[in-house]
């Protein structure tokens, strides 16, 4: 499967429909982080509330973003105990980090310009949404590629060399050693 999305087709075709089906981990890069909320059977709810219990039920989740999350993002964060000091919850910040990805078990994957956030991602109506665009791939070859890729940045690969580090307010290959 190779499928093009656009606008708030991110958010169905994609989003709400693969990202809870998560059984073993989910991995997501964003530039931008910010409170957004997805509909589910019980209403509106943060998008932490769905990461919450996905690592409730055993998936481990890992969250890569280039700026620190909004106030309302880190006041829902701290309401969500299950991301709190829990090993399978990762969260790191590198503020080069441009790349919009979601990885699903090692079985589907979106890459696309949409950050995670309600204009981006979420459940916002057409008329305040941003315009995105993306694909949806379950190529195991381009998903193994894309996760060595994270994996890489995760373990701060990159930060040896980066030139960048005086704007880095948690330097990755820092939280290693």
């Amino acid at each position: 499967m190779h499928q093009l999305l656009l606008n708030r087709d991110i958010y169905t075709e994609f989003l709400l429909k693969y990202v809870p089906l998560a059984r073993r981990f989910l991995w997501i890069t964003t530039a931008d982080i910010k409170d957004l909320h997805i509909d589910t059977d019980n209403g509106f709810q943060p998008f932490l509330a769905l990461l919450s219990d996905l690592v409730d039920s055993g998936v481990a989740v890992r969250l890569i973003h280039a700026k620190e999350p909004g106030p309302r993002f880190r006041e829902d964060f701290d309401l969500h105990e299950p991301l709190i000091d829990n090993e399978l919850f990762e969260r790191i910040l590198c503020p080069r980090v441009h790349t919009k990805a979601i990885v699903v078990d090692a079985q589907i994957a979106f890459v696309g310009s949409a950050n995670l956030t309600g204009a981006g991602l979420g459940a916002k109506s057409e008329h305040k949404r941003n315009f995105e665009a993306g694909f949806a791939f379950d190529d195991q070859k381009d998903i193994r590629q894309l996760m060595n890729w994270i994996d890489e940045l995760y373990l701060g690969e990159y930060c040896k060399d980066c030139k960048r580090r005086e704007y880095c307010p948690d330097p990755i290959i820092d939280r290693l050693d």
